[in-house]
This record gives structure tokens, sequence and C-alpha cells, in this order.
């Protein structure tokens, strides 16, 4: 893959059972916060799949919009789009009651410092969201930092293993996650738990992080010494098939790919694409933040796209140069101060 459209092409082409799935769904599809890093692809797969299907229901994307380019992309795509700010409750409440609801809305980065702000787009707006769309199915995007981190032997928290978050960020999603709840058990909205970790394309994700540093010949932080990663082509399907489980109570999902992955040994396979020698800094903890997905690979099969696929995607990715955006994922925080 050599460009941006060449990355899109291949994140967005539709699997049969996504087509399957969302052709047998009733009603429309509302992107909450479609603007995001995932939301654009989200959007167009769930489009490319309805009109593959020969099905007339809408993908709309909803989003402050304050890049003009992105909105006209999407609709370039097919989505139907709305520029509003789901913090004003007028904008809020003039959205259309769409049938299903991808919840993607929220902050992460910036909140030390600015806590307030991350608990209301985190916990507060939520509430608003579950009441004006009580009528729905939803599928809340959440994170696997509202889990604590584990003993690497463990093979990571499933769905069953006691929440503890670490830090303000992980504790506001975990006040999502209960929000969401709340309204469903009140209104008898079905919903999904979407808990995600780490997603990764060719601009953006963990891979990239660790190439780029062995890339530029610097050290390989070990603070966090071992991750779990999903292709977002596959989280975006993931996501989407979700709306056919939501139930009341919630359904709660765990989102990654099938390894625990070594973070020595990433760097290490991209030192050799790179013809590189690899340095590393600090030393691999006996625990870290580590997802469970076997559920989800029983639901929706294992990934499409393999972690060894994805390494070398990335290393070509890097090697070209390629645009990335510039939004670390800051896996290495042990903390939780985002």
């Amino acid at each position: 893959m050599k460009t941006i459209s060449e990355v899109e092409e291949i994140m967005t082409i539709p699997s049969d059972e996504l087509i399957n799935d969302l052709c047998g769904l009733d009603g429309d599809i509302l992107i909450l916060g479609v603007g995001g890093k995932m939301g654009p692809t989200l959007a167009k797969v769930a489009v490319r799949a309805l009109r593959k299907g020969n099905s007339a229901k809408k993908v709309i994307g909803v989003s402050r919009f304050s890049s003009g380019t992105l909105q006209e992309e999407l609709k370039a795509a097919g989505v139907e789009t709305i520029a509003a700010d789901l913090m004003n409750d007028e904008d809020l409440q003039s959205l259309p009651n769409v049938k299903n609801i991808i919840y993607m809305a929220g902050n992460k980065f910036g909140t030390k410092g600015n806590e307030h702000y991350t608990w209301g787009m985190n916990a507060y707006l939520p509430g608003r969201v579950a009441d004006k769309f009580k009528d729905s199915r939803i599928v809340v995007f959440s994170t696997g930092n509202v889990y604590p981190l584990v003993p690497v032997s463990q093979g990571g928290c499933d769905e069953e293993h006691p929440v503890n978050p670490v830090g303000e960020y992980a504790q506001s999603c975990l006040g999502r996650e209960r929000i969401f709840t709340n309204f469903s058990y009140r209104n008898g909205t079905p919903t999904t738990i979407f808990r995600l970790n780490y997603a990764i394309d060719m601009r953006y994700g963990v891979l990239l992080e660790i190439a780029r540093q062995v890339y530029e010949d610097k050290p390989v932080d070990l603070t966090m010494g071992h991750v779990n990663v999903i292709w977002q082509g596959d989280a975006n399907e993931y996501a989407l098939r979700s709306l056919l489980l939501a139930d009341n109570p919630p359904a709660i999902l765990n989102v990654t790919g099938p390894e625990t992955i070594s973070v020595r040994w990433l760097a290490e396979q991209f030192g050799k694409a790179f013809n590189k020698t690899v340095s590393f800094i600090n030393e691999e903890q006996p625990t870290a933040l580590l997802n469970n997905a076997s559920k989800a690979h029983q639901l929706f099969g294992y990934p499409k796209v393999s972690l060894n696929q994805m390494i070398s995607w990335t290393a070509d990715w890097v090697k070209q140069d390629g645009y990335v955006l510039n939004k670390p994922t800051h896996f290495q925080e042990r903390q939780g101060a985002f």
C-alpha cells in the first residue's frame, strides 16, 4: 500500500458476514462522533456493505466537522452527514431518531489539567444521548483501560474480569459505561459495550509508533512490555456487527487481536525489516494492560488481517515516509495520565 486511498480501500471492503448482518438489520445507522480516527472508515464500510446487499438503508455521520474536507469526503462515499456539537443540547435533540446508533464520541488526550471536560464528554453526554435515543439499539465504544493492569501470564482480562480503571480518563470511560447501562435498565434500550484496544492502521497506532522509533534509531521503551492490537478494518466490522448483540442489560464485548504481543519482539521485527540494530530503555514489567477477546472471535471469527501482515504493511509505510496522523496512543502509560 502506497497511498491513503489504497489503505482505506482495503480497510473498507465489507465481508459477506457484514453484508448479511447489516442488510438484515432493521433501520438506518447513525454514527455519533464520526470525525475521529476510526469513524470515517467505519461509516464507509457500512455504506459499501449496504450497497453490496442492495439495501436502501442510510448511514448518517454526525460530527462538528471543523474541517469541511472530511464532510465532503464522507458525502462522496455515500454517507449522509450532519454537522452538530453533541454537547449542545439543541443540536443533540435536533438529530433524527434512528434505530441503530454507533456511539464513538469521547475525549482522551488532554485529560490531565482538563479533567472536567473529559468527564463531561465521557460521562455526562452519554446520559443525554441515551435518553434521546432510548428507543434505538446502541453500540457504545469503550476501552480496555477500564480494566486494571494484569499479570502477562494471565492472558488478559475477559469480560467477567472486575473493572478497576487507573486514572481519570479510564475512570470517566467506566462512567460512560455505567451511564449507558443505567439508561438501558431504565428504558429497556438494547446496548453493547464495546471495549477496544488497540486498533491500528498505517497512519497511527502502536505498531506505527514502535516502527518509527526503530527506523529513526530511537530507543524503544519497554515500560509497557506487552500489548494487544487489531486491524482497524476488523474492529470496524466487529463494531457494526455488534448491533446484533445489543441487549438489556447491555452485552459487553472485548475487542482486540488474539495475541499477547511482546513489545521487544515487535521492535526486533521492525529492526529486521529496516536492517537496524534496536536499542531499548527500561525493562518489561510483570503486568500490562491486556484484553482477552476470545468471545468476540467466537462470535465474529478471528481478525482477517494477521499480525504479521500488519507489521509488513507498517514497515513499508514507514520506509516510504507515508502520511501519519501524529496522534500517539501513549500505550506505555502505566499511571493513566493522558
